[in-house]
């Protein structure tokens, strides 16, 4: 299968941890006879340095021609020291998700035998956690009508859903439910906020369509709650975007490290695959961020864009031996060895390529 994937490395960390995803898709390429054209684009600290804006039209012209977006992360501190800064990375981001239709953010947490040690909640609570957020990504209070008035000394952001964005975003959580335990909780605020009593409210409607599908409705502080009590109990979680926004970097502590989870955002154009964790600028250079999670979110964009299972199964099969041997960066080595990032890349790909796995 010929492959057309859009790489947008970002900033600080991004080049490299982009780099050991790509050493494991050419492996995988080699493996399983597909033939991978990557084509680079800028976007980010780094667009901005370079032409000006964080996501520039020629990066949109890559991306709306790609199969699918491998990318790494956006932002830096000069930016997040500057409140008066007019341009910011994240800019880029939030453009981008809408140009490209991203409307559903898809962050699973699961857990690694080898590391449910380094969660900071107990064995017995997070053993056997494999949950999805679907998240609403282009819609909500971070796209409605904010401002000031009052001098400056009130301000405002508006909340504001339509019926159609949310079952858009609904469907994807039924359908996704029915491939797995057939359990679906959706995430509002209906006691108190008129968008989330419309959420529910379609929802509602819907279940009717999915009748193999149990359907719960928690609030959100609730669910915030038993996430850290009893993680395991949930399957897909459906929500709109600011609660989807928390809620998944409280779920995503529960694996032991942000450098273990990646995600996809399936858009209307074309769907994107990132890690969740962000720049990390002070390991800038260092060689010694966690590759696994930019890794595995490229596991996602085999199986979800290409539907290429085997091969993200491989890609999976080959994290887990690297944890299961420790070849791992210093964030999990727990003291002993630390490999470096571009080290457990290699590990990764020789993995793949030798057919051990």
């Amino acid at each position: 299968m010929n492959l057309n994937i859009a790489l947008l490395a970002g900033d600080g960390i991004g080049p490299e941890v982009i780099d050991q995803a790509v050493k494991v898709c050419d492996a995988i390429a080699k493996r399983y006879n597909h033939q991978i054209e990557w084509n680079p684009a800028l976007t980010g600290a780094a667009a901005i340095d370079a032409v000006g804006e964080p996501y520039p039209d020629s990066t949109h012209t890559i991306c709306m021609a790609a199969d699918a977006v491998l990318f790494g992360a956006i932002g830096h501190p000069r930016f997040d020291n500057d409140p008066s800064a007019k341009i910011r990375p994240e800019q880029g981001l939030l453009k981008m998700r809408q140009k490209l239709g991203l409307f559903a953010n898809v962050r699973p947490t699961f857990t690694f035998p080898s590391l449910l040690e380094k969660s900071p909640l107990k064995r017995e609570r997070i053993e056997g956690t494999d949950l999805v957020f679907i998240r609403e990504l282009t819609g909500g209070i971070y796209f409605g009508e904010r401002g000031r008035k009052d001098n400056g000394n009130t301000a405002f952001d508006t909340c504001t859903y339509t019926r159609e964005e949310i079952i858009r975003l609904a469907k994807m959580g039924f359908e996704l439910a029915q491939k797995r335990s057939k359990k679906l909780c959706c995430v509002d605020k209906a006691n108190v906020l008129e968008s989330s009593r419309l959420w529910r409210e379609t929802v509602q409607k819907m279940e009717k369509d999915y009748p193999d599908v149990e359907v719960s409705y928690e609030f959100v502080d609730a669910v915030a709650m038993r996430l850290v009590q009893w993680p395991n109990s949930y399957d897909v979680l459906i929500t709109e975007n600011l609660f989807g926004d928390i809620l998944t970097d409280e779920a995503s502590v529960i694996s032991g490290s942000m450098g273990l989870m990646p995600s996809a955002s399936i858009g209307v154009e074309t769907s994107l695959f990132e890690p969740i964790h962000g720049s990390f600028p002070q390991a800038t250079g260092l060689d010694i961020a966690n590759p696994l999670a930019t890794v595995l979110s490229a596991a996602m964009m085999f199986e979800m864009a290409f539907d290429l299972q085997e091969e993200g199964s491989t890609i999976r099969n080959a994290v887990q031996k690297s944890l299961d041997d420790g070849v791992v960066t210093e964030d999990l080595a727990d003291g002993g060895k630390a490999y470096k990032t571009s080290q457990v890349g290699d590990y990764l790909a020789k993995l793949i390529s030798e057919n051990t796995i």
